[in-house]
Order: C-alpha cells, then sequence, then structure tokens
C-alpha cells in the first residue's frame, strides 16, 4: 500500500486535512498526518490555551519531528504540504527522503523572496521582531485578509473557528538558517501548486521558486488554480485539487 504524508502549514494543524485523509483514503492510499510539535489537539482549544513551548519552536524542530514520522513508515511516502508545510516538503524531497513532493502555495526557502504587498501586510506582523518570541495568534480579520480573501467573511470566520491555531514567530524567522534548498541538485518528482489570488503566498512567489529548479534530470512541475486563496485546500472546490494531485501521483509510476 502506497504511503501519503500530510504537512499542515503555519496557524494550523492535522485537522486541516481531514477529508483529503478521507478522499486517499478512499483510493487506497495509507494517509498519515503529523502534527508539528505543540499543535496537536483542537484549533479552539490550543487558541484558548497556548502551548508554552510555541515560543521557541524553530523550522528545524519541526522538520526533525515530520522526518521521525516518515522513518516509521514500510517505504518512502508521497508527502503533500501545505504553505509552511510546503517548504518542509521541499526540504524532504530535496534531501532524499519521499517518493515525490506536492507543494501546495508553498512557503519560499531561503533566499526566494517577494515584494508584493499582500505577500509583505500578511507575512511582516507575525515575523515583527518587536513582538518578541510570544506565539502568534492571527486575529479573525487578517485570516481573512491572509488566508481566505476570496471567501465570504462568514465563511471565512468559520474556517478560523475550525482550524486556526495560535502559533510560532520563530518558524518563519528560522527560514533563512533552515530553510535552505540545494537547487542544483537533482531529486525526487516535485509538483508545485499556486492559487492565483493567493495573498499570503503570491502566485508569481510560487513561479519564482518553481523556475529555481533547474536539474534538468529531475521532474519538476507547476500548476496554477484561477480564482484559489490560500485556504485553496479547505475552500469551495478543493476536490478539484486533489484529484489533479491525484492524477499526477498516479502517474508517476
Amino acid at each position: 500500500m502506497k504511503n501519503i504524508v500530510f504537512v499542515h502549514g503555519m496557524f494550523q494543524n492535522p485537522k486541516s486535512w481531514v477529508e483529503w485523509i478521507k478522499y486517499f483514503e478512499a483510493k487506497g492510499y495509507n494517509c498519515i498526518a503529523p502534527a508539528y510539535p505543540s499543535h496537536d489537539g483542537e484549533p479552539r482549544e490550543l487558541r484558548k490555551n497556548i502551548p508554552s513551548a510555541l515560543s521557541s519552536l524553530t523550522l528545524d524542530a519541526v522538520v526533525d519531528s515530520i522526518t521521525k514520522e516518515i522513518s516509521k513508515l514500510d517505504e518512502k511516502p508521497v508527502v503533500i504540504g501545505h504553505s509552511m508545510g510546503g517548504l518542509i516538503t521541499q526540504i524532504l524531497t530535496n534531501r532524499g527522503l519521499v517518493k515525490a513532493g506536492i507543494c501546495v502555495d508553498s512557503a519560499p526557502p531561503a533566499g526566494v523572496i517577494s515584494f508584493k504587498w499582500s505577500f509583505l501586510k500578511s507575512n511582516l506582523p507575525v515575523v515583527n521582531p518587536f513582538k518578541g518570541n510570544a506565539p502568534c495568534v492571527m486575529s479573525k480579520d487578517h485570516f481573512h485578509y491572509a488566508f481566505c480573501n476570496v471567501m465570504t467573511k462568514e465563511e471565512s470566520d468559520k474556517a478560523y473557528d475550525d482550524f486556526v491555531t495560535p502559533e510560532s514567530r520563530n518558524i518563519p524567522r528560522s527560514v533563512m538558517k533552515d530553510g535552505k534548498i540545494d537547487f542544483k541538485k537533482s531529486h525526487p518528482p516535485l509538483l508545485m501548486i499556486a492559487g492565483s489570488d493567493d495573498n499570503i503566498i503570491p502566485q508569481s512567489l510560487v513561479e519564482t521558486n518553481f523556475r529555481k529548479y533547474f536539474n534538468k534530470s529531475s521532474k519538476t512541475e507547476l500548476k496554477v488554480f484561477p480564482g484559489r486563496s490560500h485556504f485553496i485546500c479547505g475552500q469551495k472546490g478543493w476536490e478539484e485539487v486533489a484529484e489533479y494531485i491525484a492524477g499526477w501521483v498516479s502517474n508517476l509510476n
């Protein structure tokens, strides 16, 4: 049986993958969705009782925790990661730990940046050095702008209530140190997906990230979905994205 590992992004936890797990399990895959350290639990409860360990959590620690989960599997998995989970997927793919990687609205690796206003507006409040190491609790208004800008405020608020967790500011801050990719190195097949209307990870940033890969012996592909926000894995029409990924994975063999 083939394994799929789902890696959530920041301000989310494995609950964000529940419908995707059902979708891929119905296709015969063995699916797991490990949580980042200090991200386990019901999002509403995590917001009420913010784990103190989030203050020091870094990207490297998260990658190590996901790597340990992968090492327990009987064979290399396909890894599907969203946002910061997409960058983690790039790192795991670069290290040859996966059969294939799918990066959905991936956070950029070290050295890949955007000066688009929506990217800066969405991300700067999280990495703000004047906030110290206190965990970040995103407001509903900011979540609507950064994640759910193509959805109604009512839809966005419901998604917030159901899925949003408090987050470590030191995960994105540590990308320059822990998020390096050797773009020249050969790697397993890699699919990068962008949402055309994503504010926090603009389509142009995903395209820049994609163009960094130039090893001719390795398969790297890009797919853009129109009308999708950063909440691409949860907004209406997520099944179309999942179906495209399922088809791409089935054609690997």
